[in-house]
C-alpha cells in the first residue's frame, strides 16, 4: 500500500468515526424524545389537549393538568433571563473594556467559579438567606408600590413569603449569569483590536465603540450565549425546588408559590403509585423537552434571519 493509499484510508476512517459521532447525537436526542413520549403515552390519552391548559392537580382522583407547571418553568426562565442579561452584558465590557489588566484575571476566575458550584447550594442559599430577606424588605415594598399599577399590578401583588416565582427567577439570574457573562467575554475579545483603535481615534467614546463596533460584530454569538443560559434555565431542578414554593395553584403574582416543571418531577417521582400519575410526570419530561426544543429553534432561527441579513448589507 501506498503512502498516498494509507493517508486516503486514513481520511476515510477519520471521516466515518465522525460520522458515528454525530450521528450517536442524534441518535439520542431521538431516543430522549421517544422514550417520553412513549411513557406519556398514557397521560396523553387520558386528558388530550386539555392537559396543556388545565390547572387542577389531584393525584388521589387522578387528575392531572400541566398549565401551572408550564407556566412556573416559563415565568422563572424569562425573569431570571431579564435579570442576568443585562448583569452578565455589563461584566463582559468590564472585563474586556474597562477593567486594568491586574483586575481582569481574578475577576474573570470569580465569575467562573460560580458556575461551579453546585446548584443544591444555590436552593439552600436562596431558601436560609434570600427569601427570609426578601420577605422581611423587597415583597412588602413590591406589592405596596408596584402592586396598585394598572394593567401589570396583578403580577406584583401578593402576601411577603419570601418564597416564590420571583425568589426562584433571582436564584436562577445568579446561577445562569456565569454562563452568559462568559460566552459574551471570550466573543468580546475576538473583535480585532485595530476595529477598536480606530474608532477610538476617531474620536469615539467607549460606549460608542462598544455600541458601534463591538456588538454588531457579536451579536450572532451574544445571542447564542444568552439562549443557553435561558436553556440552562429551563431545565434546573433542584435550585427551584427549594425556593420556588411547589404549589399547584396557577396564580399571575410573581410573589405566590408556584412549580416548574422539574420541580414536580423531582418531587412527586418516587411518590407516584399509580401508573397514570407515573405517565404523567413522564409526559411533563417531554413537555419540557419540547419547550427547551423551541427555544434553541427560535434561537437558530434567529442567528440565521442575522446572518442573512449581516449578508445582504
Amino acid at each position: 500500500m501506498t503512502r498516498s493509499q494509507r493517508d486516503a484510508w486514513h481520511d476515510r476512517l477519520f471521516r466515518n468515526a465522525m460520522l458515528c459521532c454525530a450521528v450517536l447525537v442524534l441518535v439520542a436526542l431521538l431516543g430522549v424524545a421517544g422514550s417520553t413520549l412513549w411513557g406519556g403515552r398514557l397521560a396523553f390519552e387520558t386528558f388530550g389537549w386539555k392537559f396543556l391548559v388545565s390547572a387542577r392537580w389531584d393525584a388521589v382522583n387522578g387528575e392531572f393538568g400541566a398549565l401551572v407547571p408550564i407556566w412556573g418553568t416559563l415565568m422563572t426562565s424569562l425573569l431570571a433571563m431579564l435579570l442576568a442579561v443585562p448583569v452578565s452584558f455589563g461584566i463582559a465590557l468590564f472585563l474586556t473594556e474597562v477593567a486594568p489588566a491586574w483586575l481582569r484575571v481574578p475577576v474573570a476566575a470569580a465569575v467562573e467559579l460560580l458556575a461551579g458550584i453546585p446548584s443544591i447550594i444555590y436552593g439552600m442559599w436562596g431558601l436560609f438567606v434570600l427569601a427570609p430577606f426578601l420577605a422581611a424588605h423587597l415583597d412588602p415594598w413590591i406589592n405596596d408600590r408596584l402592586g396598585i399599577l394598572p394593567g401589570i399590578g396583578r403580577l406584583f401583588r401578593g402576601p411577603p413569603l419570601g418564597i416564590g416565582m420571583l425568589t426562584a427567577g433571582l436564584v436562577l439570574a445568579i446561577m445562569v449569569i456565569p454562563f452568559i457573562s462568559s460566552v459574551m467575554r471570550e466573543v468580546f475579545q475576538t473583535v480585532p483590536t485595530r476595529l477598536k483603535e480606530s474608532a477610538y481615534a476617531l474620536g469615539s467614546t467607549t460606549w460608542e465603540v462598544v455600541w458601534n463596533i463591538v456588538l454588531p460584530y457579536t451579536r450572532s454569538a451574544v445571542i447564542g450565549g444568552i439562549f443557553l443560559g435561558l436553556g440552562r434555565a429551563l431545565g434546573e431542578t433542584m435550585a427551584v425546588t427549594f425556593v420556588l414554593g411547589n404549589a399547584h395553584q396557577f396564580s399571575e403574582s410573581l410573589l405566590m408559590p408556584s412549580s416548574s416543571i422539574a420541580s414536580v418531577i423531582a418531587n412527586e417521582f418516587t411518590e407516584a403509585y399509580t401508573d397514570l400519575h407515573r405517565s404523567t410526570l413522564i409526559a411533563l419530561g417531554f413537555l419540557l423537552f419540547v419547550v427547551t426544543f423551541i427555544v434553541l429553534a427560535i434561537a437558530k432561527l434567529l442567528l440565521y434571519r442575522l446572518a442573512r441579513r449581516e449578508g445582504n448589507a
